[in-house]
């Protein structure tokens, strides 16, 4: 269901782009956030950067969610899960148990999209999937969960 990674962006060159300068908490935070290979949350990057203020550590975050660098989930319980964006148009899947957030695109949903567009008073403007699903890893018995702050 997750879809392979594609690309990835030039982190620090999406803020730039939008007249944001380079500084060295901002270049620590695109270090630490360019090795994630799942889903992460502003405190799991505090703890990784103890001399990153955690205002500025929230403030990066906030300037590459509008430059769409990474994207933000809820989980079940309502907190903010994070990760990179790796594909144009995408839709989540959020593991239930260790919080790893997954990619995948659906043909199947883009069309749904296009076919209720008309039963919809105006005009869709974009969509956001998220789905809740018990990963992998979660599902095999002798694999302890990666995240034991997940829902």
């Amino acid at each position: 269901m997750n879809a392979p990674v594609t690309s990835r962006p030039d982190i620090m060159a999406a803020l730039e782009d939008r007249g944001h300068r380079s500084t060295a908490p901002r270049r620590a935070i695109i270090r630490i956030l360019e090795g994630k290979q799942e889903g992460f949350t502003a405190e799991e990057i505090g703890k990784e950067l103890p001399d990153v203020g955690r205002a500025t550590i929230f403030r990066t975050i906030k300037l590459l969610l509008e430059a769409d660098a990474i994207c933000k989930l809820n989980l079940i319980n309502g907190a903010p899960r994070y990760s990179l964006s790796r594909v144009e148009h995408h839709h989540h899947t959020v593991c239930v148990r260790c919080g790893n957030v997954g990619e995948f695109r659906a043909a199947t949903v883009e069309r749904l999209m296009r076919a209720i567009g008309s039963d919809i008073p105006g005009k869709i403007v974009g969509h956001r999937i998220e789905l809740y699903v018990t990963c992998r890893q979660c599902m095999t018995p002798d694999q302890p969960s990666r995240n034991s702050e997940g829902p």
